[in-house]
């Protein structure tokens, strides 16, 4: 409680001296203008509203970081929004300021040893420089806003085809859709969630897999949800593995796994039609022909993950001449644990990211923060004839949007060159 006090005390002075400083800035931008005469009222009003978001925020988030509620994740959603839009108005201005004060040190010095008369050492600000910052601050923020109120339920589809030489005949064409991350205690619009699972349904799967984090960290998040997610349809079946997330309330209870809260988790999962794979693996059969489809646990680099993921255990009676679909949550199991292994995974599919719910998917230029933590962390990647697919989620957590890292509904077509 102490640390998560001091956390807070340090964001509200952080926000004081930004609140300050931007008010500077403005203040000098609209000096010559009638808006001048209403501008400290507006900006008082909008002032007190963040901070009193912040003190929402400190009042709604028990415990720990992990957003557990709606109200919680809209005030987090402000605060964040005033935060960044802020610090890049204040950077630009801090930019500046510090040309004024280099300038300003220069004209002392030629004052005194120079020609220099003036008694103006620091120049004044140039409006074209506030404006121009004004102008930079408001592109973030506009965007954070459309992501808050459109961009986190604006879902794409994205088709991947991949080609195996010995991948079985039978499932040429054979189409895996996949979503991770549902997130399902962050949801705040059913029917847009229902939108969502008409896109899914619209293609066509013959196999539906989810990759973990169903909920945030309570298991009754998901119950308004079951009958919407209960809806999608496969014709071969509908798996799913656990994410980091999926733990963090089974750890509070204190419980073992034979304990009501575990088994009372599970069985959500099968009511939605979710077959779990928890470091098992099962066949999925066409015609004559099958493939392997592998499912493991959580496992995530860094001591705060959960690390029950167990390949080797999963791929317990999987063959070298099997072809095989892993499904775990995080991406830097692969690194770890897949590529090393004996036996060869064709396809491995993760989630986890978001792509930090926040960058730019553009062909041929992929860019987001998380890149810096996660070295796989959107998109296709492949070594030694293998691949990795990392979906950037169904849903969000934290901050409620997301800014050109919509939610994403993979489709991948598996083709076999034989």
């Amino acid at each position: 409680m102490q640390e998560r006090s001091a956390i807070f005390f340090i964001l509200v002075l952080l926000m004081c001296i930004l609140e300050c400083y931007t008010y500077s800035g403005l203040r000098s931008t609209f000096i010559n203008t009638r808006f001048i005469r209403v501008l400290p009222f507006i900006y008082l009003a909008q002032a007190l509203f963040v901070i009193f978001a912040v003190y929402s925020l400190y009042q709604g988030m028990k415990g720990g970081a992990i957003v557990r509620n709606n109200t919680v994740n809209f005030w987090l959603g402000v605060v964040l929004t005033s935060l960044f839009t802020k610090l890049i108005y204040s950077a630009f201005l801090f930019i500046h300021d510090g040309g004024r004060l280099v300038a300003g040190g220069y004209n002392y010095l030629t004052s005194i040893f120079g020609d220099n008369n003036s008694s103006s050492y620091i120049p004044e600000r140039r409006q074209f420089f506030n404006t121009l910052g004004l102008a930079i601050a408001a592109v973030p923020f506009v965007s954070l806003l459309y992501g808050m109120s459109k961009g986190k339920y604006k879902y794409t589809v994205k088709n991947i085809q991949l080609a195996f030489k010995d991948l079985p005949r039978a499932f040429d064409g054979f189409r895996i859709v996949q979503i991770s991350d549902i997130h399902s205690g962050s949801f705040d619009d059913k029917d847009a969630v229902e939108e969502g699972i008409k896109m899914i349904n619209a293609q066509n799967a013959d196999l539906f897999l989810f990759t973990g984090d169903l909920i945030n960290s309570e298991k009754d998040e998901i119950n308004p949800y079951i009958d919407t997610f209960s809806k999608i349809n496969a014709k071969h079946g509908k798996y799913a593995v656990l994410g980091n997330h999926d733990y963090y309330g089974f750890y509070g209870s204190g419980e073992s796994r034979d304990g009501n809260y575990w088994q009372d988790f599970m069985s959500k999962f099968k009511e939605m039609g979710l077959k779990l794979l928890n470091n098992e693996n099962t066949s999925i059969t066409k015609g004559d022909e099958k493939i392997r489809l592998v499912g493991v646990e959580n496992w995530g680099a860094g001591r705060h993950f959960p690390k029950h993921g167990d390949l080797d255990l999963a791929l317990k009676g999987v063959s070298q001449a099997d072809f095989t679909v892993l499904m775990s949550h995080d991406p830097s199991h692969w690194d770890h644990s897949v590529l090393p292994n004996d036996k060869q995974v064709h396809l491995t599919l993760s989630g986890h990211t978001h792509g930090m719910q926040f960058g730019i998917d553009l062909p041929g230029f992929k860019w987001s923060p998380v890149k810096y933590r996660y070295p796989r962390w959107m998109g296709l990647y492949t070594e030694k004839e293998q691949h990795l697919y990392v979906n950037r989620g169904f849903g969000f957590l934290a901050f409620p949007g997301r800014v050109g890292m919509w939610p994403e509904i993979t489709v991948i077509e598996l083709k076999s060159l034989a």
